[in-house]
């Protein structure tokens, strides 16, 4: 199941990645793109938690992850809270969202590797 999450969170960075090219001119992305990457992250989470809580030996570095992907959610509800009021959010903001985004990637990767 770490796979499959896995592979829900490289589809929703691809989205992330949409998102961040509007920011990053200084435009409003689109909302549709802005829901399907909340969506696909969501349902990111869930499948790595789920995979945490019914595997038997899976280690440290999925929990790690999902702490981390956690976190990256919480950069998301506030970016969302600002494309809500209609305004486009700072860049850093967003780069920082990325870079936690990245970085559970990143752990998430080793993890399915080292199954």
């Amino acid at each position: 199941m770490l796979l499959y999450a896995l592979i829900v969170f490289l589809v929703a960075a691809c989205g992330g990645l949409v998102l961040a090219s509007f920011v990053l001119r200084g435009k409003l992305a689109p909302w549709v793109v802005s829901l399907l990457h909340a969506m696909l992250g969501a349902s990111g989470l869930l499948l790595l938690g789920a995979a945490i809580l019914t595997a038997e030996h899976i280690g440290m570095l999925p929990v790690v992850a999902l702490c981390v992907f956690l976190v990256t959610a919480c950069f998301g509800f506030y970016l969302a809270s600002i494309h809500y009021g209609k305004r486009v959010a700072l860049k850093r903001v967003v780069l920082t969202h990325a870079s936690l985004a990245v970085t559970g990637a990143l752990l998430l990767i080793a993890a399915v590797a080292m199954q």
